[in-house]
Order: C-alpha cells, then sequence, then structure tokens
C-alpha cells in the first residue's frame, strides 16, 4: 500500500495493512527538528498516514477518504532509530471513521498517541 510523495520522503514503510490494523515504521534520522528529536510533525504525518490507510481500506477503492481531524500527544522524545505507527480503529462507521493511533521507540515505549477522524466521501456520480 502507498504511503504518498510526504511518507517516501520521510522514509515510512507499511509492515501491516488492513482495515483492523496498520503497522507503518519511520526512522528517526531525518525527521527531526533543530535539537535532534523526532518532529512532531513527522509524529503527526505518521499518525495521519497510518490511520488514513486504514480508513480507505474500511472504506474501499470507490470512495475517496479525507481526514477530518488529527490530535496527537507526545509522551517521550526520540533521538534515532526507528518509531512504529499502530492504526487500529475505534470507529469504522459509512461516513465517518476513527483510529487510534500508538508510535513507540525500538524499545516499545510510547512516543506519541494520536486519533485521526475521517470522512469517507460518497462515490461521485457523473
Amino acid at each position: 500500500m502507498p504511503v504518498g510523495a510526504l511518507g517516501e520522503r520521510m522514509g515510512m514503510v507499511v509492515v501491516a495493512c488492513s482495515a483492523q490494523r496498520v503497522v507503518i515504521t519511520m526512522p528517526v534520522e531525518g525527521n527531526t527538528q533543530p535539537y535532534g528529536l523526532l518532529h512532531g510533525g513527522a509524529s503527526a504525518a505518521l499518525i495521519e498516514t497510518a490511520g488514513s490507510l486504514g480508513a480507505t481500506l474500511h472504506a474501499g477503492p470507490d470512495h475517496p477518504v479525507v481526514a477530518l481531524d488529527i490530535s496527537c500527544t507526545h509522551h517521550r522524545a526520540a533521538r534515532s532509530g526507528m518509531v512504529t505507527a499502530v492504526a487500529e480503529p475505534l470507529s469504522l462507521g459509512r461516513t465517518v471513521t476513527s483510529y487510534e493511533v500508538r508510535v513507540t521507540d525500538e524499545d516499545g515505549r510510547p512516543v506519541c498517541t494520536g486519533r485521526l477522524t475521517c470522512l469517507i466521501r460518497p462515490v461521485p456520480t457523473t
């Protein structure tokens, strides 16, 4: 499953992908802020990518999905290595989905937790 141009530039790799569970890894290196820590925006982009992939798989190929809301809580800094995002659904509706996404470091410690809500758009008619 593609992670999009931004995800590719950030080094995201999809490890597992279904509507019920999305796992994506991303290197800390190249995604840091000036102090050498994983950038909070990088964590948010990882969270949005993971949740959006799950929502897209739930919606199906004919239903475009767009993010409505994202919230992130940063728990600890990551300075090196890889982080892993695991997205699991909180709600899978016909028009709205919500995913909880947990980002952890290589030792399994929480780095960031987020929630993404997506709108499933209707099939376009011609």
